[in-house]
């Protein structure tokens, strides 16, 4: 920058030259605002022009810097640094001519050292710059700005290691050290130098972050960020960048053959965890690798022959004849047809050939035999007509409809007789009454198979072989005699030893019921199922699954507890009902149902595959949402299997959360029940927390297992820090597949140790979450207080066990017995108007199992104790009434029942 001015005379230039020259012999002095302003009027061409200014620059340690400055024309230029002029001595000047314009030109150079800079380091940035003379003016240079150079050791960030799936996004800041003048960043890859040039997946931002756009494999390295500048060269320390690649599944393979060649087999097909494979640590694929699904072949049937029809009439050719058919059964699915044939002719006897009648004899003996044929016939009708006459006088086909609208309340009529006995008011004489038995229970192989087959061995037998007995004993007897009676016998050993799990009870043609407190098992003996005149001592057990070996094959699981009931080869004329809890969640397309009992010989075979019952089979089952009712005509030990036809099959599994009801430590255990959703497993868990000192602290939840091969996991969360610490090592608990699936392990549970952070410490708010992998879960908010907070407990309260829970006679049944007989005489003959026990069966949705009613003696009595087994004791009588008065048969007489009867 120029500055003129026209103020001055010419004079005051010639003394300031001489000044200047003799101010250059004094070696201390000092520049003192040596510039003087331009003469008025002066060329302003003439002024200075610098040819080479100042420029910024860095101390680098402990080196000084040069700066130069150069100008024409000009007659003197000095250094102004931090606005004071540097001292002459300082300043090296080289003088000489401009080759271009001939005018004279000056070079002048200084040295800036590092202890310069630091005195005014802090207050203001150090600065210098040149000022040029002419004879016309003065002219400024640019400043220069003069800093000391460095840079720090540590990096303000550094990148970190990273684990990055195939093709996402990866990011690596890096902040380098404070340093002047800034540092400059580069990356390395393994201590090769990363060029985005070279690489268009690869860019660094303005904030030095190396960005790779799409992970590759050959992207896993060590990666490490340097900052370097003119002081020095610094590097981060590595981050490691694993680039992983979860597995992925390859397609299904085709299905195999089925493994049956005829009837219910198995297909399965299978994937690999190869599409792609796992890598660099890379989850494996989730899911099952291989699936499985129920088959059915059509059998082949061979055809068979039929019983040959009689022979035929002797012809006039002395010959006669007899055929059958390929129909027993007929050949079918590629069976093989009759061998043989279908047409046997043979001459006849000299006695039975058939001529024509040639005399008047044969004619006559002709016209006799069919003169009493029509005779006899006439007799038949004669008969059949006086037989229905009478039938019609004893017989009824009309229900009270009165009767059975008042749920079957018994009404005052006076019988017609005042001295007839009726059957409910006469207490039979039970302690004089004895069945005497002889040899042994179980059948002979080799024998005959009797209608109703006995199979009880030495492990089923109670009462051994030879000659036996069975009496009558008091129902207010203790139930340790009933026990250690029994305990002598072979079989009664693996009986539990307490009464808790054990009902028993005599009876005899009026029936009963046995029940079991607390675990849904009970055992209904319909009137007329023991035969008159006999009296037995029957007992029901419910066993633990660790205390019987029940092998299960395959897919096979446990739905339902392992009972008993005996003992095992009494003679029964009408099937009992067992009823037992169940866990299944039963559908025909995930489950195939078998009921096992044990034979004789201790091992277990399938007496009934559910839904495949011939309506003739000692064995039935009625399956409902949670329990299951098995009409049988042996007593034995039972349990239903279920196998899994698809990864839908389901367990119902009961959830159950307890905690001690006082804590006097500071450490308190909440415990996670997994159990079968069956009376049975509940009763076990509530008496061990009795024993534990437990408390319910939720409402129980139900969880749907499913066939699916992952484990179940339970965990806990949001655990306030402030009050309470979580002793869990890690995130979570699991319980194997197996252990759940087999349905043979009780009490299986997790436990959640949590400590109080304080004494004083009592409320409680937390989150449990139980969940199968890939499946059904269930979560509980518990928030309580754990010293005085006893709201669940009244949840899981059991009833009473005290006394015999057996029920004889009449007293066992909602149904009185005089209107039973009447429903079951109305009833079981057919109707052409349809009110029969088909139509009953029908309004009590029991339609599906009309063929196992008709092939019983009486239907009527099957229906309705399988209502009795469905409804004690709380079963709703009137609604059966008007089911029944529903059939349309009004007869004000046919239920009519005296009080005195009922």
């Amino acid at each position: 920058m120029a500055v003129r001015s026209g103020l001055w005379p010419a004079l005051l230039g010639i003394v300031l030259a001489a000044w200047l020259r003799g101010s250059g012999a004094q070696q201390s002095a000092t520049v003192a605002n040596p510039v003087p302003n331009p003469v008025p009027g002066s060329n302003p061409d003439l002024l200075p022009h610098f040819l080479v200014e100042p420029e910024d620059v860095y101390i680098v340690k402990n080196k000084p810097v040069l700066l130069v400055c150069k100008a024409t024309p000009a007659t003197q230029i000095f250094f102004k640094c931090n606005g004071e002029w540097v001292r002459q001595v300082d300043h090296v000047i080289e003088r000489s001519t401009d080759g271009s314009s001939g005018l004279p030109s000056m070079e002048v150079r200084i040295n800036v050292s590092r202890q310069q800079v630091e005195k005014v380091f802090g207050l203001e940035e150090f600065w210098c710059q040149c000022v040029a003379w002419s004879s016309s003016g003065t002219t400024k240079s640019q400043k220069a700005y003069i800093r000391i150079a460095y840079l720090r050791k540590n990096f303000e960030q550094e990148p970190l290691a990273k684990e990055v799936s195939l093709e996402q996004g990866i990011v690596l800041p890096c902040r380098p050290p404070e340093g002047i003048p800034p540092a400059e960043v580069e990356w390395l890859r393994n201590e090769d130098l990363v060029d985005p040039s070279m690489d268009p997946n690869v860019y660094i931002t303005r904030e030095h972050s190396l960005v790779v756009r799409q992970a590759r494999l050959a992207d896993t390295a060590n990666y490490t960020c340097v900052a370097k500048n003119i002081v020095a060269r610094r590097r981060s320390a590595s981050a490691a960048v694993i680039v992983y690649v979860n597995g992925g599944w390859s397609t299904w393979t085709e299905w195999s053959v089925c493994s049956a060649s005829c009837g219910r087999g198995w297909q399965k097909r299978s994937r690999s965890c190869t599409n792609p494979a796992p890598l660099n640590g890379g989850a494996f694929c989730e899911g099952q690798n291989v699936q499985k699904t129920a088959c059915a072949t059509l059998c082949p049937v061979d055809g068979s022959w039929s019983p040959w029809s009689k022979w035929s009439a002797c012809g006039l050719d002395c010959t006669h004849w007899r055929s059958r058919e390929c129909s027993d059964p007929a050949p079918r699915n590629g069976g093989e047809e009759c061998q043989g044939a279908d047409l046997d002719t043979r001459n006849c006897t000299s006695d039975l050939c058939v001529h024509t009648a040639s005399g008047p004899e044969d004619v006559a003996l002709y016209v006799g035999l069919i003169a009493v044929a029509v005779c006899l016939l006439l007799l038949l009708l004669v008969l059949i007509l006086v037989y229905c006459r009478k039938k019609e006088g004893l017989d009824s086909d009309v229900a009270d409809s009165s009767i059975l609208t008042s749920g079957f309340q018994p009404v005052s009529i006076k019988p017609s007789k005042a001295d007839s006995p009726h059957l409910l008011t006469i207490q039979p004489d039970l302690s004089t009454t004895t069945t005497t038995y002889q040899g042994s229970l179980c059948p002979r192989q080799d024998g005959p198979s009797p209608k109703f087959q006995l199979t009880n061995g030495h492990l089923l037998s109670p009462l051994g072989s030879g000659r036996h007995t069975l009496h009558h004993s008091s129902p207010t007897s203790e139930a340790e005699d009933f026990v250690s009676r029994l305990s002598t016998q072979n079989y009664f050993r693996s009986l539990p030893r307490g009464t808790s799990n054990m009902a028993y009870g005599t009876f005899n043609f009026l029936g009963g019921r046995l029940m079991i407190p607390n675990t849904g098992i009970s055992l209904l003996i319909p009137p007329d199922a023991i035969p008159r005149g006999k009296i037995y001592e029957i007992y029901l057990t419910l066993h633990k699954p660790e205390d019987v070996r029940l092998p299960l094959a395959g897919c096979q699981t446990l739905l339902s507890p392992i009972v008993s009931c005996g003992p095992p080869g009494v003679l029964l004329t009408r099937p009992v009902i067992l009823t037992m809890d169940h866990c299944g969640e039963p559908s025909p397309e995930s489950w195939s149902l078998r009921l096992k009992k044990q034979s004789c010989e201790g091992s277990w075979e399938d007496v009934l595959h559910l839904g495949e019952e011939a309506p003739c089979h000692l064995y039935y089952c009625q399956l409902e949402a949670g329990a299951c009712y098995v009409f049988t005509e042996q007593l034995g030990r039972f349990a239903l299997v279920g196998e899994a036809l698809s990864v839908a099959a389901a367990k119902r599994l009961k959830l159950l959360l307890f905690a001690p009801v006082a804590c006097t430590s500071l450490e308190y255990n909440i415990r996670v029940y997994c159990l079968h959703d069956t009376h049975d497993a509940l009763k076990e868990v509530v008496q061990l927390e009795k024993q534990l000192g437990g408390q319910l602290i939720q409402e129980p939840r139900v969880l749907h297992f499913k066939d699916s091969y992952h484990n179940l996991r339970l965990s806990i969360h949001d655990v306030p820090s402030s009050l309470w610490k979580s002793k869990l090592l890690v995130s979570y608990q699991e319980i194997p597949f197996y252990h759940i699936w087999n349905g043979t392990q009780q009490h299986l549970h997790c436990t959640f140790t949590l400590e109080r952070v304080s004494p004083s410490t009592s409320d409680l708010a937390c989150k449990v979450w139980v969940w199968q992998v890939e499946g059904d879960g269930q979560s509980f908010n518990v928030n309580f207080n754990i010293t005085k907070d006893t709201r669940f407990s009244e949840l899981l309260v059991l009833e009473s066990e005290g006394g015999v829970p057996a029920l004889v006679g009449p007293s066992a049944f909602k149904i009185p017995f005089l209107i039973r007989q009447k429903i079951i005489t109305s009833l079981d003959p057919p109707c052409s108007r349809g009110a029969d026990w088909r139509t009953l069966a029908q309004k009590l949705h029991l339609d599906s199992h009309l063929s196992f009613f008709a092939s019983k003696p009486s239907p009527t009595a099957m229906i309705l104790n399988l209502w009795e087994a469905r409804h004690f004791p709380n079963g709703n009588l009137s609604q059966l009434a008007a089911a029944v008065a529903g059939l349309g048969q009004p007869d004000a007489g046919l239920f009519t029942v005296s009080e005195a009867e009922c």
